[in-house]
């Protein structure tokens, strides 16, 4: 049990250095000449192929993904969907918002997630954990009520960087439901009879799940940028945004996801969520580093 939960945090770490690199990977497309609307359209498609391939790869995966009920597959696409409004909100909100102050606005998603997993999920356990909590998330009104009032901040900037981690702290928690997270909870205490919990074999795999809403949220932001005339066509992209383009689908979001929802279905999602309170520290750092941010 030991092992499985010190598999869960380190699957939560690498993810949460997945997400942090995102920002980092989106002010270079944007400074060559992307919006937000071009990036998110390109960086799921990439995430779509990438989790795609690494499936098909194994065949225990293979069957996996054939032996998804339709209701899951169902349920699934509606959460690819619900993430475009995680993704697009925070996407949006950088092009207003340092990379730094941005990571920083996110981590309220943390106590929502805490507070929703009391009556939805596997509630943090201990004083310790709450503990841990309340001072991550006083450290961050700390610090986004320090920002210098000489370095003007555009409210709608604000306004879909606040949105984002509400978005993605309802979507955490439902993903940890269709994760099996409560289900085996309360199995554990004799509440649920084995026949109305979830499928082990569809709860316990990552790729599939990950690769079914990754194709969804690739579909709904494809469908968005081309119905906008957004010029998200191959040859319309600068080439100097190639690369980060890459980067975001892949790093930032195939192998975040797949790893989060990996994690979170180890630890649970009120767990993961204060683990990766490390991405600020992470994104903070590296912005200073990369893009000389400081704040």
């Amino acid at each position: 049990m030991e092992r499985e939960r010190l598999i869960g945090i380190a699957l939560v770490v690498i993810s949460a250095c997945g997400y942090g690199s995102g920002p980092l990977f989106a002010k270079p497309a944007y400074a060559a000449g992307v919006d937000w609307l071009t990036l998110l359209a390109w960086r799921f498609l990439f995430a779509a192929i990438v989790s795609w391939g690494w499936l098909l790869l194994w065949p225990a995966q293979r069957k996996a993904v054939r032996n998804l009920s339709r209701r899951r597959v169902f349920v699934l696409i509606l959460l690819g969907v619900f993430f475009v409004g995680n993704s697009g909100t925070y996407f949006a909100g950088l092009q207003y918002l340092s990379a730094s102050l941005s990571a920083l606005i996110v981590y309220m998603y943390p106590a929502i997630v805490a507070v929703l997993t009391i009556r939805f999920g596997r509630r943090l356990e201990g004083r310790r954990a709450w503990g841990a909590l309340a001072l991550a998330t006083f450290g961050v009104v700390l610090a986004v009520g320090g920002i210098d009032p000489n370095q003007p901040v555009q409210p709608i900037g604000l306004v879909l960087m606040i949105s984002s981690p509400i978005i993605y702290a309802v979507w955490i928690v439902l993903a940890g439901r269709l994760a099996g997270e409560r289900s085996r909870q309360r199995e554990n205490a004799g509440l649920v009879p084995p026949h109305e919990s979830e499928s082990t074999e569809e709860a316990r795999d990552a790729a599939p799940t990950a690769a079914v809403m990754l194709t969804a949220t690739a579909v709904a932001w494809w469908s968005w940028a081309l119905a906008a005339h957004n010029p998200v066509l191959p040859q319309q992209i600068p080439t100097d945004a190639w690369l980060p383009l890459v980067g975001v689908g892949i790093v930032s979001t195939a192998i975040a996801l797949q790893a989060f929802y990996a994690g979170a279905r180890r630890i649970g999602a009120a767990q993961a969520s204060l683990v990766s309170t490390v991405e600020p520290i992470y994104t903070i750092i590296l912005a200073a580093l990369l893009f000389g941010e400081r704040l």
